[in-house]
C-alpha cells in the first residue's frame, strides 16, 4: 500500500511475511499465493506491499539461480504484490517449534550475518518495483547482550562498515539504494534508542547514509521508551530511521492480582522469547521471558508489566490485559504526522498469530488473512487521519 505524505514523498505500508512458515523457495512462492494475495483481495487493492522474510536457504537458492529470482519477481507482479523492505533479523529456523534465543545467531560478530545481509541487499535491489529506487532491511541489533565485550563491539561495527561499502557497490552497479536498520530489542546489546544512538554516532560508527535504525513500536513500548522523547532524540543525533515496524506489546496492569497473572500465563508459550519488563522507582526491571517473570523474576508491587509479545493491532484484548497500541499511535505521529516524513517504510509485524492463546488464534488461512487485513486497515486509517493520502 502506498501513501502520499503532505511533503510530497511516498510512504510504503507492508505486512511482514515472517508470520508464515516458509523456509525454502517453494514455501515463499506458496505464501505469496495462499496468504499475501488473499490479504490483498480482502483489502480490495490492486497492489499490496509485503515485507519479505527470506531464510538463509532461500537467499542461497535465489543468489545461485537467476531464473528462480526472475520467477519470484514475476510471481510478485502477477499477484499484485510489491517488495520495498526485507526482514533480515531471523537467519533461519523462525518457523521451528522452539526459537527462543536462537533467533539472535549468527550475530554481527560472525561472518555469516554479514554475508546473509549482503545477499539480501542484492536480492532486494532486484525485487524493487520498477518505479522505486530505495529499499530497506531490518537486522539484528548487533547481538544478544551476553558476553558482549569491547572486542565484540568493535568487530560488529567493523562488519557494518564492510556492509556499508558493499551497499555502496550495489547502488553503483544497479542504481538501487539499500539501507539497513538495526532493530533495538529488549535483551540485546542495542536495546533502546539511546543504545542505538551510542552505537551509530561514535568515532567508529558506520556511515549514516547506509546504516540507521528500524524502530519497532512493540520493542519501544516493552522497554518503556516514550516516543515523544525517543524519536526526536534519534533525529537530533542524526540517526536515520530507515524503517518502522508497527506492533503492540502485551500489557498487564496490577500484576499483584492473581487473576492478572493467570491471564498473562496464557501467553507464556514455548516458541518465542517474550522479554518482560516493569517500571519501578529504581528503573526498568527485566526478565528474559514471561515465565521467568511469573515465577517471581519481576516485582508484583508495580503498576504494570509489559511483555514482548506482538499482539494483533485491530482486536483489543479482554481485561485485565491490554496492548500498548497508544505507543504505536504516538510513534506514527512523530514519524509521519508532521510537516515532513522521517521514515518511508512501514511494516506491520505481528508474527505471533500462531503463538497466541488457543482462543485467539486463527483456525485457518482465511481467518489469518482476515486478521492481517484488519491490522493493515487500522494502520491505513491512522495514516489517513494524519494527513497522508492513500494511492491506488
Amino acid at each position: 500500500m502506498r501513501f502520499r505524505h503532505p511533503d510530497g514523498s511516498l510512504v510504503h505500508l507492508a505486512y511482514c511475511t515472517n508470520v508464515h512458515r516458509a523456509e525454502d523457495y517453494d514455501g515463499v512462492l506458496a505464501l505469496l499465493r495462499d496468504h499475501a494475495e488473499a490479504v490483498r483481495r480482502l483489502l480490495g487493492r490492486d497492489r499490496l506491499g509485503v515485507g519479505l522474510w527470506l531464510a538463509r536457504d532461500v537467499t542461497r537458492t535465489l543468489g545461485a539461480d537467476p531464473a528462480a529470482l526472475r520467477r519470484l519477481k514475476r510471481t510478485l507482479d502477477r499477484r499484485g504484490l510489491e517488495v520495498v523492505t526485507l526482514n533480515g533479523f531471523p537467519y533461519q529456523g523462525f518457523g521451528d517449534e522452539v526459537v527462543k534465543y536462537r533467533v539472535y545467531r549468527p550475530d554481527w560478530t560472525e561472518p555469516e550475518r554479514l554475508d546473509h545481509t549482503v545477499d539480501l541487499a542484492r536480492l532486494l535491489a532486484a525485487l524493487l518495483p520498477d518505479d522505486v529506487t530505495d529499499g530497506t532491511i531490518s537486522t539484528l541489533p548487533l547481538a544478544w547482550r551476553t558476553d558482549f565485550d569491547e572486542t565484540r563491539r568493535k568487530k560488529s561495527l567493523e562488519a557494518l562498515h564492510t556492509l556499508a561499502s558493499r551497499l555502496d557497490a550495489i547502488e553503483e552497479l544497479t542504481g538501487r539504494s539499500i539501507r539497513v536498520g538495526l532493530e533495538p530489542e529488549p535483551g540485546c546489546t542495542v536495546e533502546t534508542t539511546a543504545d542505538a544512538i551510542a552505537a551509530l554516532t561514535g568515532e567508529d560508527a558506520p556511515p549514516a547514509h547506509r546504516i540507521g535504525v528500524c524502530v519497532d513500536t512493540c520493542h519501544l513500548a516493552t522497554s518503556y521508551e516514550d516516543p515523544h522523547t525517543a524519536v526526536p532524540a534519534l533525529r537530533t543525533a542524526g540517526v536515520p530511521i530507515v524503517k518502522t515496524q508497527l506492533s503492540a506489546a502485551l500489557q498487564a496492569c496490577d500484576p499483584r492480582d492473581a487473576a492478572v497473572r493467570e491471564a498473562l500465563a496464557a501467553f507464556a508459550e514455548p516458541r518465542f522469547l517474550h522479554q518482560t519488563r516493569s517500571l519501578t522507582p529504581a528503573g526498568v526491571q527485566a526478565t528474559d521471558d514471561l515465565p521467568e517473570a511469573l515465577e517471581g523474576g519481576l516485582p508484583q508491587d508495580t503498576p504494570e508489566w509489559r511483555s514482548h509479545f506482538h499482539v494483533p493491532l485491530h482486536a483489543p484484548l479482554e481485561p485485565p490485559l491490554a496492548a500498548t497500541f497508544p505507543v504505536l499511535q504516538d510513534t506514527l505521529r512523530h514519524l509521519v504526522g508532521g510537516a515532513a516524513a522521517y521514515t518511508h517504510h512501514l511494516e506491520v509485524e505481528t508474527y505471533t498469530w500462531h503463538a497466541l492463546p488457543p482462543a485467539l488464534r486463527p483456525r485457518n488461512r482465511a481467518q489469518l488473512a482476515a486478521g492481517i487485513a484488519a491490522e493493515l486497515t487500522v494502520v491505513r486509517d491512522l495514516l489517513t487521519s494524519l494527513g497522508l493520502k492513500e494511492l491506488p
